[in-house]
């Protein structure tokens, strides 16, 4: 029973990684077709100080214009518009 069991476990995980490794081929292909679509998001960044008795400073360094790829998965070193458009706030660690 347990051979069965993880044989099935084994070929769903086949089954996951082939149905993702297929998905980003499929996301490049388009990408590169398309001519490497990118776009620009503004990010507000904020610099984080830690303090005394573990607290921080937040000093407001600006708004940027942070470019990225119009793709599902991130391509050329780029962060995909989807992502980047949710995630506006970038916190900076000194």
């Amino acid at each position: 029973m347990l051979k069965l069991i993880g044989r099935w476990l084994f070929r769903i995980a086949v089954f996951a990684a082939a149905a993702v490794a297929a998905t980003f081929a499929a996301d490049w292909a388009a990408f590169r077709l398309q001519g490497s679509p990118q776009a620009t998001v503004t990010v507000n960044r904020t610099m984080v100080v830690p303090l005394k008795n573990n607290k921080h400073e937040y000093d407001y360094m600006g708004t940027f214009e942070e470019p990225c790829s119009i793709s599902l998965f991130p391509q050329d070193n780029l962060t995909p518009c989807w992502w980047l458009r949710k995630h506006t706030n970038e916190n900076v660690q000194i």
